[in-house]
């Protein structure tokens, strides 16, 4: 099989069908080798799409040959993840100078991954946030997204249980110096 042709733009407003699509399948399957059924379940209060990312123009589409493939974007809000119902969100704005940029609701298809949607949406959101005055960037991974964010230079800075949605669901704060 030849490796597809990534292409990416920003995410709009009409976009929000097939995104959530994307993310409903890349929640429930690529987090199946790292979490039981219940977490899973439990993640969804917590994960999918903020809308804010949109409006700021700061959320990206990767396609793989014209098909939805990934998506992800970086914020210059206080919000560290979650989405649009995700209770606790602060959409202050972050100082660059003092705070690290955001990298947010990161999705990759299941028939996508491992072929570099990931990296190129990570390169994506360095490069504007680099752009926007960020010297670092900071994420809240899933236990299945840690594997590619330490191969594209985060450390991990703290281990969490968020309990939300009524089971404990462990992440991983991480962080990078551009």
């Amino acid at each position: 099989m030849s490796a597809a042709t990534l292409t990416h733009r920003l995410a709009r407003r009409d976009d929000l069908p097939a995104l959530r699509m994307l993310m409903d399948a890349a929640i429930g399957e690529l987090q199946q080798s790292f979490l039981d059924p219940e977490q899973i379940a439990a993640s969804r209060l917590f994960m999918g799409l903020d809308t804010q990312l949109i409006d700021d123009g700061t959320y990206f589409l990767v396609e793989a040959d014209g098909e939805l493939a990934g998506c992800g974007g970086w914020s210059m809000r206080n919000t560290l993840y979650g989405g649009d119902h995700t209770p606790g969100r602060n959409a202050d704005l972050l100082d660059p100078a003092r705070d690290a940029a955001r990298i947010r609701a990161m999705y990759t298809h299941p028939t996508h991954a491992r072929r570099g949607v990931g990296k190129l949406i990570i390169s994506l959101c360095e490069r504007a946030a680099r752009e926007a005055g960020f010297r670092s960037a900071e994420m809240m991974a899933t236990l299945s997204g840690v594997p590619l964010y330490r191969a594209c230079g985060y450390t991990p800075i703290e281990e969490v249980l968020d309990e939300r949605g009524g089971v404990p669901v462990p992440l991983l704060r991480m962080r990078k110096q551009f």
